[in-house]
């Protein structure tokens, strides 16, 4: 198991920082962001159950008075990642105005889902009163969170969900379909609706990647796509490096491609990067999922016209809130429940125990700077 850091004492919220990376000679580039991916390795133990534990958890009171002295633990893909870094920050920022307790435990590789299995053991010893994880696996942590809800303890999944019968409710950063169809939209009246595209995702386990894949390929088949042809997805495991080759391969395999759409931060900053010091730049356009302080600069020059996200600072804050609703028995996780998230607003348990942050805003020269994250 690869080398971990547990932080338990409450922290301010930090911002992400811009990006800094330059090219090397070599071609190889610094670490980035890791959200919106997945793990490399696959499934250790499928789910015993597809249905949502949810449906299993009983009755709620709306009404219920907020518990104190509650204990949430963030289980991320992968601390110290700039993406987690504000999305768990946002949720410290959540429980201290709740005055409860944050901790946030994980390991430094965003694949080391064994790591992520001995980390809920722990948390599970502990008896925490919810834990909020990114699974790196849909069903690696299955055996290890039904242990922890058979203990009383309340599991949320968040940015990368488990299957749904290995946790209560999973706080999703936007509909898949939406994400899905709106990136291929995005590049489709960049290239006029006509050309050779590629997808550059994270890991071929990582459950949204797929879930956002699948609704791409099913917006081609629109008549208005009938002259885009996506001719390969390719994987950079959420690694720059890899994902910069990546990059490179495509368009060695296809040298008339004419666009790339990356729905992973680390893929399209390590897309740009490439593009940025090519002789594609401009020629090769580029769509999908990264923050504005990674790709601005690439607005900026040209290199990147559009692109998506949602705030993954209120993306923690939800997770929060909704795991001191799961833990005060205010929400079980059923579908048409409802409840409150402080200044977020009132959220609806949807199908499969699926709460949604909202549309993810779209980037671009217009009116990236007004963001800073």
């Amino acid at each position: 198991m690869s080398t971990v850091l547990i932080r338990n004492a409450p922290r301010p919220r930090r911002k992400a920082p811009r990006a800094v990376a330059a090219l090397a000679a070599s071609g190889l580039i610094a670490l980035s962001l890791s959200a919106c991916g997945g793990a490399t390795k696959s499934s250790t133990d499928k789910a015993a159950s597809s249905a949502p534990a949810a449906t299993q958890s009983g009755s709620a009171d709306p009404n219920a008075a907020t518990k104190k002295g509650l204990t949430v633990a963030f289980l991320p893909k992968q601390v110290n990642n700039p993406y987690f870094n504000i999305s768990d920050a946002g949720g410290n920022t959540a429980l201290t105005s709740l005055g409860e307790s944050y901790k946030e435990v994980g390991t430094t590789s965003a694949t080391d889902t064994a790591g992520q299995v001995s980390y809920v053991n722990t948390l599970t010893q502990q008896h925490v009163s919810a834990i909020a994880v990114s699974a790196q696996d849909p069903g690696a942590l299955c055996t290890a969170l039904k242990q922890a809800m058979s203990a009383g303890i309340k599991v949320v999944t968040y940015d990368s969900d488990t299957d749904p019968g290995c946790r209560q409710v999973f706080v999703s950063q936007a509909s898949s379909e939406a994400l899905g169809r709106s990136e291929v939209d995005l590049l489709g009246k960049e290239l006029n609706y006509s050309g050779q595209i590629a997808i550059l995702s994270a890991a071929q386990t990582a459950t949204n990647q797929n879930a956002w894949i699948g609704y791409m390929q099913d917006e081609l088949k629109k008549p208005q796509y009938a002259n885009m042809k996506l001719v390969k997805i390719a994987y950079g495991n959420d690694d720059a490096q890899m994902s910069f080759q990546q990059t490179q391969g495509l368009l060695q395999q296809y040298p008339d491609l004419k666009g790339i759409i990356s729905p992973t931060t680390v893929g399209i900053k390590a897309a740009a990067q490439y593009l940025d010091g090519s002789q594609y730049k401009g020629k090769v356009l580029l769509t999908g999922l990264g923050t504005p302080n990674d790709l601005r600069s690439y607005v900026q020059d040209g290199t990147v016209k559009a692109f998506e996200l949602w705030d993954p600072g209120k993306l923690g804050q939800l997770a929060a809130y909704t795991a001191v609703a799961l833990a005060s028995g205010q929400i079980s996780g059923t579908q048409g429940q409802t409840f409150t998230a402080g200044t977020l607003g009132s959220f609806t348990i949807g199908a499969q125990g699926v709460v949604t942050l909202g549309a993810p805003t779209v980037f671009d020269s217009t009116n990236i700077g007004q963001f800073n994250f």
